[in-house]
């Protein structure tokens, strides 16, 4: 069996390490730069308003991006800048039993997100985004109900605008 020399385990080492540098766990591709992002209020005009909606995904979408990137939250002039209206709070039916009534309900949230990225302008975006919920037509969108149904949508709409704006996928 051969022996290694420790220099050459050492630049095998090294070049491993470098080798892996370029890869981001979360899928992030962010400009050189770019330290500061900014969440400017999501304005409710949606028809139907849920008061506070518009305060919960703010900060539901400045947690995905702090826990998904080495960005620092600022309160102006951020590097990347994300803003918006929430525009659709919509609950329907999408099931019916023999006796027309819902078997199913379905609450939707829809989100129209402005992009900047003053690093790198030609990223720039402005795009809608819609999730849903789905909970049986028995029970009423209250409590617990209505919590566990935003926590889902939010965590849904704040990945899909974390992939498209930074992510790129």
């Amino acid at each position: 069996m051969k022996k290694y020399s420790i220099p050459f385990l050492f630049l095998t080492f090294c070049f491993t390490l470098v080798g892996c540098g370029i890869y981001s766990f979360t899928g992030a591709s962010i400009p050189p730069g770019t330290e500061t992002y900014q969440v400017n209020r999501f304005e409710n005009t949606a028809l139907l308003v849920e008061p506070g909606l518009e305060r919960d995904f703010k900060l539901a979408l400045e947690d995905l991006i702090q826990n998904q990137t080495n960005l620092r939250l600022v309160p102006s002039n951020g590097d990347l800048v994300y803003e918006g209206e929430i525009t659709e709070y919509r609950i329907s039916p999408t099931t019916a039993t023999s006796d027309n009534t819902a078997a199913q309900n379905r609450l939707t949230i829809g989100v129209k997100l402005r992009f900047f990225n003053r690093k790198k302008e030609e990223d720039d975006l402005e795009q809608s985004f819609t999730f849903f919920y789905d909970y049986p037509g028995s029970e009423q969108l209250i409590g617990s109900q209505k919590t566990t149904a935003h926590e889902e949508i939010f965590e849904r709409l704040t990945q899909d605008i974390f992939n498209a704006t930074l992510a790129k996928w």
